[in-house]
């Protein structure tokens, strides 16, 4: 059990639920429908930080740590999406949500995903903020543009990998995978970076990425994702400065989404909850029915 204190929010709840076995924190807020928010790495819940509140005044926010990173539980495997998708309906099942809206972000977009295939009857409406597409296809321009994520490879390096995530990749990605470094405060980084102060999570951080060398990859490359259609009404948000991954490789899908939209944030790097909080809340809102801005709140709109 770590002994990390929590930072605060303003009417934020904190609690720790077994699933399965694996001691999860999830950060809560807001009240009405639910409203899943999954972090990426090297992050956690308070990724969320400037949405929370606003996305509170009309839903029930649920932050979860993933396994592994912030608050949750490091165990020694089961750090793959569909282990984590596994994780995040344990946990919604125990907090006795049925049907839910989410919003993923890189790894926890990858999780999102999955979430929708596998359970399109619960997840009313999904919106990934740059993840890359489970339909991507292996063509020689996403290999090429594979040398942006030279860090997966040095995380996942035997000897030096442990080393390097320990704190110089983490650091390093907080501060140079924003395009807007001033949205990335000194005391934000500290917060996010203190996780990798204890054993346990670098070498879960460096599961995260031999796992993704050995299985997802080239499950993504190899099509097998390609096995259910996305019927989730989808919104993707991608910054068209993002380092790790172009527009592009966010927005593939032929024909194999029923209801996707795309847009695209500029001069906004990979943290866009970060760099333009705002703008995130705003076309959330409208993507799940709500017209109006949130200075003149409207009602909720009915359940379909």
């Amino acid at each position: 059990m770590t002994v990390r204190e929590l930072p605060h929010l303003a009417d934020v709840e904190h609690r720790f639920v077994d699933v399965g076995g694996l001691r999860t924190h999830v950060a809560l807020a807001g009240g009405g429908e639910p409203l899943v928010l999954l972090h990426g790495w090297p992050q956690h819940w308070w990724q969320w930080r400037h949405v929370i509140g606003p996305l509170a005044q009309h839903f029930r926010v649920i932050c979860p740590d993933l396994r592994g990173l912030g608050w949750t539980d490091a165990p020694p495997n089961g750090y793959r999406p569909a282990v984590m998708a596994d994780d995040i309906t344990g946990l919604l099942d125990e907090l006795g949500v049925e049907r839910f809206r989410a919003i993923g972000h890189d790894w926890g977009g990858l999780v999102g995903y999955l979430l929708a295939l596998r359970f399109p009857e619960r997840m009313r409406h999904y919106i990934a903020i740059n993840t890359a597409s489970p339909f991507l296809r292996p063509t020689p321009r996403v290999l090429a543009d594979g040398v942006r994520l030279w860090h997966i490879a040095a995380n996942a390096a035997p000897l030096v990998g442990p080393r390097l995530a320990a704190h110089t990749i983490p650091d390093w990605a907080l501060r140079h995978w924003t395009h807007r470094s001033a949205t990335m405060t000194p005391e934000d980084r500290a917060i996010f970076l203190a996780q990798f102060e204890e054993p346990a999570r670098v070498a879960a951080t460096v599961s995260y990425y031999r796992n993704l060398i050995t299985h997802e990859i080239p499950l993504l490359l190899s099509g097998q994702y390609r096995w259910s259609r996305l019927r989730v009404p989808t919104l993707i948000l991608a910054g068209n400065r993002d380092p790790l991954l172009p527009v592009t490789a966010t927005r593939e899908f032929g024909s194999l989404a029923s209801d996707i939209r795309v847009e695209v944030f500029d001069e906004v790097g990979h943290f866009p909850a970060t760099e333009q909080p705002e703008r995130v809340v705003e076309r959330a809102m409208e993507f799940f029915g709500y017209q109006k801005s949130l200075s003149n709140p409207s009602k909720p709109p009915k359940s379909p």
